[in-house]
């Protein structure tokens, strides 16, 4: 990261998929910039419309990615999502990230651990026979042990990862 600009933030999440979409990330971009942070959200990209349903996802797909390349870091709502575990283009543009060398602040409701928010048996197997990991972390260890740190909102998210850039700068 160079110190001369203002870091750059991609806002990962299914907040893209929320009703009020637009309003919601222009919320957090405020947010961002009232932190000293750039944040770019998903929907700032420019998508052609009237194209195949295959072309369009590829046009959005290829959008983030390159969104992401040219950002500092990367805020991710890892909140639960159409069942226990986080959205999983979330999950793609988080492994990303951490593979481009970009650090990954979550955020997330304080559920527990897996072992606390996912119903198992004695043995430790959910309902369709699967082990439920028992490593006392609040969410599947590629996240967890990947992300700079977490949050429980998208607000104290935003500020602790301006905090942590503007260290990770002077250092």
């Amino acid at each position: 990261m160079r110190s001369s600009r203002t870091p750059r933030v991609y806002l990962a999440g299914f907040d893209v998929f929320r009703s009020d979409a637009i309003e919601h990330g222009r919320y957090l971009k405020a947010l961002c910039e009232a932190h000293g942070l750039e944040g770019l959200y998903p929907f700032d990209n420019e998508v052609v419309q009237g194209l195949p349903p295959q072309e369009t996802a590829a046009l959005i797909c290829n959008a983030n990615i390159t969104m992401i390349r040219s950002c500092d870091a990367v805020l991710a709502n890892l909140n639960v999502f159409r069942g226990a575990e986080p959205d999983s283009g979330t999950a793609f543009e988080v492994g990303m990230a951490v593979a481009l060398g970009k650090p990954v602040w979550a955020y997330f409701e304080d559920l527990g651990s897996l072992r606390e928010q996912i119903e198992h048996d004695a043995a430790g197997f959910d309902a369709q026979g699967f082990q439920v990991e028992d490593f006392h972390l609040p969410k599947n260890l590629m996240l967890a042990c990947t992300w700079a740190g977490s949050s429980e909102t998208a607000e104290g998210a935003i500020e602790a990862l301006a905090r942590y850039l503007v260290s990770a700068l002077a250092t």
